[in-house]
């Protein structure tokens, strides 16, 4: 009975879904190692027999062996499409996974800069335009946390340096004002007086604040490229992604005391949950300092 549903439910995903060969191997390879836990662990011959616990302990045996949190999520989403086949072709009368939850997949903490590393990529690495063009954009990413779009589209009318905050348009379309740090102030007044008339060529181009060596918006690829050079050249290690300065600020100001509304408002996220990310960051990061200047660590 057991072996019967079983090569009826692979003929079916492969004549009338017509899955590839990679998909079905897949699903053979998760209902294999279910089929002979039901069998051989729980002595079972009869799929009507198979109940929620069943599954349960067969999830609770990948979690065991150290299965991944990918392994197990999709060992869930095939016994689910197995079993309401069974329900489908009349094989049982109830469906033992209705109520299976996924297993909430695990969110990788963001990398992060130490203060170290900030300073020494934010330092003044020359004074050409170029070189006071990257110091302002880099001192303004790290100052606002804006996200690489926010940063590229960004007006020289969206700047309120006077009052010390900087306008942008985030997802949605979503307007947002971000307060603007004397440091990051004083280097984007630099690029303004000093470098970025040198830059521009071209008079449709005269809102953009920061342009490429072209006197052109900068592109997305373009800011990266910018980056990774400036790292370079700082001699930092890290793997640093435009949003590795997005994630510092966020972390080193709640690091610092600042509340996670507070946080939250000036990264623009529409859910709080989104920033409470940074809140484990922190803690992970008192742990290791902890554990390495603690006596009794």
């Amino acid at each position: 009975m057991l072996q019967h549903a079983y090569d009826d439910f692979f003929h079916y995903l492969q004549v009338e879904r017509g899955l590839s060969d990679n998909t079905l191997k897949s699903y053979k390879r998760d209902l294999n190692q279910y089929l002979l836990y039901i069998n051989k662990v729980m002595l079972k011959s009869n799929w009507d027999n198979v109940t929620r616990n069943d599954i349960i302990g067969f999830l609770q045996q990948l979690k065991d062996d150290g299965k991944s949190q990918s392994t197990m999520t999709r060992a869930v989403s095939t016994i689910r499409a197995f079993h309401q086949f069974l329900i489908r072709e009349k094989f049982v009368n109830l469906d033992a996974s209705l109520h299976i939850e996924t297993p909430r997949k695990e969110r990788k903490l963001p990398d992060i800069l130490s203060l170290a590393e900030v300073e020494a990529l934010l330092v003044n690495q020359g004074s050409t335009p170029l070189h006071i063009r990257n110091k302002a954009m880099l001192e303004l990413l790290y100052a606002t946390g804006l996200r690489v779009t926010e940063l590229i589209t960004l007006k020289v009318s969206d700047l309120h340096l006077t009052m010390g905050f900087v306008r942008c348009l985030g997802k949605g379309s979503k307007e947002r004002i971000v307060p603007l740090g004397n440091v990051a102030k004083k280097s984007v007044e630099d690029y303004l007086e000093q470098a970025r008339s040198q830059l521009i060529k071209r008079k449709d181009d005269q809102n953009v604040l920061f342009v490429n060596q072209h006197g052109r918006p900068l592109s997305r690829q373009g800011f990266w490229k910018i980056l990774k050079q400036v790292a370079s050249n700082a001699n930092i290690k890290k793997t640093i992604t435009p949003h590795t300065l997005r994630h510092s600020f966020a972390t080193h100001l709640l690091e610092n005391g600042a509340d996670l509304r507070s946080v939250q408002e000036m990264l623009g996220h529409s859910d709080i949950s989104t920033t409470q990310i940074y809140t484990h960051v922190t803690k992970a990061r008192l742990k290791d300092i902890y554990k390495s200047y603690h006596p009794r660590a």
